[in-house]
């Protein structure tokens, strides 16, 4: 029987596209393969490659200076990347709203002057500082932002407007919301929140920034050579690129990011709307800043927050378990979390907290 999985990452994905997966797994485009075993100097697969691209750039409206990149490592390896692709004066602006921004700015530290120009651990990261407030460093290379913290559950209202490049880890959020890439000079995406299972990095750069990478920076960090070679410098990650072509080709179907965005913000209203109004369930996160992507939320006793995660469940909602820095709950209500699912967690909760007042 199929949950309703609310994971952070890996997460969910769509009944449809894993059916269509499965049926393609032993025989994939006619090779008599899985897509799992063919070359990835296969025609078949390079296919792949150039389709997958094409939807990235046809659903973000990426401009044509802009290289659309498959690499591995994750996000965390893009911490290092950023700095060795783009530190080439030595400093740079870092905007620190959770735990990833954090680690970002520690990496950047490795390789230059790392700026922490905005913090807001100060209230456990359940804010934005005001990005028109900031004292951003003249000559800056880039300034970095997180633009959806996953684990304490905020995301940007509004961007940074400044004179550096903007660099963003969209990694939860992306493909969730509008976003104007050209205002960006890097953006990059751990695939396994949002997109496809884990193994995939997107990488979405302006090509005229990433043309002289720090002589320190190795070959398969260096995004012009994976530029360059159309993401087939070395084996990609073959299989979760071609689950997220899957995947993209459902979200077209489906009327793309302006569609799937109002979907996304319909569901996340009804369970803040839920939280707002329960005497038991409580989300610390300031209103204007609030994730449409990750919803955390505690009862205040860590009890029965732990019989809340047991019995959700057994009924079927799965991976409600909040981050070990944060506690509680945290539901993941990414682009495969369907309305129906957000509901039946509702109802549960309703349920729970009638049970356990």
């Amino acid at each position: 029987m199929r949950v309703y999985n609310f994971s952070a990452g890996p997460s969910a994905i769509s009944s449809e596209v894993l059916k269509k997966a499965r049926d393609e797994f032993l025989d994939f485009a006619g090779t008599g393969m899985s897509v799992t075993e063919i070359s990835h100097r296969d025609k078949a697969f390079e296919a792949v490659v150039k389709e997958t691209e094409s939807l990235v750039r046809e659903l973000l409206r990426v401009p044509e200076d802009y290289c659309v990149i498959f690499v591995q490592g994750g996000a965390s390896t893009q911490f290092a990347a950023v700095p060795l692709n783009l530190m080439r004066n030595g400093k740079a602006d870092y905007i620190v709203t959770g735990n990833f921004a954090k680690k970002a700015w520690q990496e950047g530290l490795i390789y230059g002057d790392a700026v922490k120009i905005g913090d807001s651990s100060d209230k456990l990261y359940s804010y934005i500082p005001d990005v028109d407030k900031l004292e951003y460093t003249e000559g800056a290379d880039y300034v970095h932002i997180t633009s959806n913290n996953t684990i304490f559950g905020s995301r940007y209202s509004k961007y940074p407007n400044c004179k550096a490049p903007l660099v963003a880890d969209m990694s939860s959020e992306i493909f969730s919301r509008n976003t104007d890439v050209s205002k960006f000079g890097v953006i990059y995406a751990g695939a396994q929140k949002n997109l496809a299972p884990a193994g995939l990095t997107i990488v979405i750069a302006k090509r005229s920034l990433i043309q002289e990478p720090l002589k320190i920076c190795p070959t398969m960090l260096k995004w012009k050579v994976q530029d360059e070679n159309g993401s087939l410098y070395n084996t990609p990650p073959a299989f979760p690129i071609y689950m997220a072509g899957l995947v993209l080709k459902e979200l077209k179907e489906k009327g793309g990011v302006e569609a799937i965005q109002q979907i996304n913000e319909y569901k996340a209203k009804l369970l803040y709307d839920f939280i707002d109004g329960s005497a038991l369930y409580k989300n610390c996160v300031e209103p204007e800043f609030r994730s449409i992507m990750n919803v955390p939320f505690v009862t205040g006793n860590a009890e029965l927050d732990a019989k809340f995660i047991s019995e959700a469940k057994q009924a079927g909602l799965v991976s409600l378990k909040g981050h070990r820095l944060v506690g509680g709950m945290r539901a993941s209500i990414y682009n495969a979390m369907p309305v129906e699912g957000v509901k039946a967690l509702i109802n549960f909760m309703k349920k729970f907290e009638t049970e356990n007042k």
